[in-house]
């Protein structure tokens, strides 16, 4: 004879759960904001002199890394590639 669990307590042991769908994340516009970010950025550290001189001369250029990151990150994830649900 098996014993029944309390019904106060939920069925199922360690390990076991109910399927959960993944969770749906615009990936587009994250990047797209975040390239705008990198962009706003850049326009700050240009038009501030001090962000952009003396030691602090690479700072515009870390701009421009994320700014072409961004933008390849938009372009691969409207590729598609990107998408969790088509892999």
């Amino acid at each position: 004879m098996t014993e029944q669990p309390p019904p106060d307590r939920p069925r199922g042991g360690f390990g076991e759960s109910a399927p959960v769908d993944p969770p749906v994340v615009p990936t587009r516009t994250i990047a797209l904001v975040g390239t705008a970010l990198w962009v706003l950025a850049l326009a700050v550290t240009l038009v501030v002199p001090a962000l952009h001189t003396g030691e602090r001369d690479w700072w515009p250029w870390a701009c421009v890394s994320g700014i072409a990151l961004g933008v390849f990150a938009w372009w691969y994830v409207r590729r598609g590639r990107g998408n969790a649900a088509g892999a």
